[in-house]
């Protein structure tokens, strides 16, 4: 079964939405900031040409132009951001846009905000051998299991690589295939550099977490001892 992407993100957003809207009315959210939260909106519909127009300098320009653009009002998130992350690139742009002020001073704000909750977060890790042994394998299943000819079957349904699914790890790559600047197997090597460099950032991304905790999965000889220790330090602190 083919699933229309576009389609499938707009229903969630409903759901999303809705429940959000329930969760509004119980929580009887003072005058300001129902007025916040309305104006966060509308700026954001508003903004969708600017996002647009942003994408298309990147597209003529490069990504380098557009994150130049970025360090020029906010050098600290140009720092922390590579040029190649458009996606992120682009929001810390919106965000200046709509707000007049940096995303990284808002990052910043955020980070020391103290949560009301009594809460561990845990962040499992493994052995980088491991890991990347892994993702290699998982790849070669997804091929296995007929990867090419799911991409062959969502550009037949009118998918092209300028949609946002289609920029996605697993799809995005293909497109050189189609090109004929790449082979298969070159595709398949470029699935899983590409994952183990985002495997990467999101350890990054979760060791950056302000009340993170770290498990590094070999230092434990199985799961039980695993649990054991992560059961011993939620009751320390009076979680359970």
């Amino acid at each position: 079964t083919v699933i229309n992407h576009n389609a499938y993100i707009r229903t969630i957003t409903r759901s999303v939405d809705e429940q959000l809207d329930k969760l509004d009315k119980k929580a009887e959210l003072p005058e300001e900031d129902k007025s916040t939260n309305s104006e966060s909106v509308t700026a954001s519909d508003e903004d969708k040409e600017y996002r647009e127009y942003l994408y298309g300098l990147a597209e003529e320009k490069g990504k380098e132009y557009i994150h130049d653009m970025l360090r020029t009002v906010d050098e600290k998130s140009a720092e922390e951001i590579h040029f190649n992350n458009e996606k992120r690139v682009i929001r810390a742009l919106e965000y200046f846009k709509q707000t007049g002020k940096k995303i990284s001073e808002h990052n910043e704000e955020q980070k020391k905000n103290e949560s009301p909750y009594n809460f561990l977060y845990f962040v499992l890790n493994n052995d980088r051998e491991v890991l990347y042994d892994r993702i290699d394998r998982r790849v070669d299943m997804m091929f296995d299991m007929g990867l090419t000819d799911e991409v062959i079957r969502l550009i037949k349904h009118g998918c092209t690589k300028d949609m946002t699914s289609m920029k996605a790890i697993g799809y995005r790559e293909f497109f050189e295939y189609f090109d004929g600047t790449a082979t298969l197997d070159d595709v398949r090597k470029k699935i899983k550099l590409d994952t183990r460099h985002f495997a990467k950032r999101q350890l990054t991304w979760f060791r950056r977490e302000k009340e993170v905790t770290m498990l590094e999965l070999h230092e434990f000889d199985n799961k039980d001892k695993l649990l054991k220790y992560m059961l011993e330090m939620i009751k320390e602190k009076n979680i359970i």
